[in-house]
C-alpha cells in the first residue's frame, strides 16, 4: 500500500502511537510521518506509506498552519500545559493594543531558540534527554520564519492565535518568548495544525474512522503524487 494519509491526530497520541497503529491495522510494513506533533497538539498529521516513506524529506520541510492558545501569567518548564509551571505572574492586566504590538514583534524573519524539551540535537544527545536528567545547554537560535499571527481571541489569562510558519518552528517557544516580552510569561494550552504543506484538516481521517476502516476504505482515502 503506497501512498499519503492525512490523519486527524488526537490529543494523547503521539506522533509514532498512530504510525503504530496504522502499522499493526493494515499490516503495512513502511510507514511514517512528515512532521511530528507533540502528543498534547492534535490536527493535521501526514502519513507516508510504502514507497513514500523515502520522501519523508519533503514533506517536513512544508510549512505549516496553527490554532493556538497560550496562557499568560506563568510560564512552563516544557513550554506547554503538559509540564511544571514555575514563574507565575498576579494581576495580568494588558489591553488589547499593548498584546497586538507585542504580536507584530514576532513576525517575518525571527529568530528562535529551540526549547530544552525538543528533539534538536546538542552534541549528539536530544535535548529533551537532556532536560529530563534536569540539564540545560546553552542552545543555538535558528532562524524561522513567521509568515502570518493574527490573534483571534483574547479572554485573559488566555489569548488564541493563528499562526503560518516555516519549518522547524516550535509553537510552545513562541508562546514562551511573546510572554517574555509581555513581561508576565505564557506557556501553551492548546495546539492544532490546521494546515500541513498542501494538506488540510477537512481532508483528515478521524483516528476512530481510521480505527473502522478497512483496508480498502483506507486506499481509497489515499494521497499520491
Amino acid at each position: 500500500m503506497d501512498g499519503i494519509l492525512i490523519v486527524d491526530k488526537p490529543k494523547g497520541m503521539t506522533s509514532h502511537d498512530v504510525v503504530d497503529l496504522v502499522r499493526r491495522r493494515f499490516g503495512i510494513r513502511k510507514a511514517g510521518h512528515g512532521g511530528t506533533l507533540d502528543p498534547m497538539a492534535t490536527g493535521v498529521l501526514v502519513l507516508l506509506l510504502g514507497k513514500y516513506t523515502k520522501a519523508s524529506h519533503a514533506f517536513l520541510s512544508d510549512d505549516k498552519e496553527y490554532e493556538a492558545t497560550l496562557m499568560v501569567g506563568a510560564t512552563s518548564d516544557t513550554g506547554d500545559a503538559e509540564g511544571k509551571l514555575t514563574e507565575r505572574c498576579a494581576g495580568v492586566s494588558f489591553t488589547r493594543q499593548e498584546i497586538e504590538d507585542v504580536f507584530k514583534r514576532f513576525t517575518g524573519r525571527i529568530e528562535q531558540v529551540p526549547p530544552m524539551y525538543s528533539a534538536v540535537k546538542f552534541k549528539g544527545k536530544k535535548l529533551y534527554e537532556l532536560a529530563r536528567k534536569g540539564l540545560t545547554v546553552d542552545v543555538k537560535p535558528r532562524t524561522v520564519f513567521i509568515k502570518e499571527l493574527e490573534i483571534s481571541r483574547v479572554e485573559l489569562p488566555e489569548i488564541s492565535f493563528k499562526v503560518t510558519c516555516s519549518k522547524g518552528t516550535y509553537i510552545r517557544q513562541l508562546c514562551a518568548d511573546i510572554g517574555a516580552r509581555l513581561g508576565c510569561g505564557a506557556y501553551m494550552s492548546e495546539l492544532r495544525r490546521t494546515r500541513s504543506g498542501k494538506f488540510v484538516l477537512g481532508e483528515a481521517l478521524g483516528i476512530e474512522e481510521l480505527k473502522s476502516s478497512t483496508a480498502g476504505e483506507l486506499e481509497k482515502r489515499l494521497y499520491h503524487i
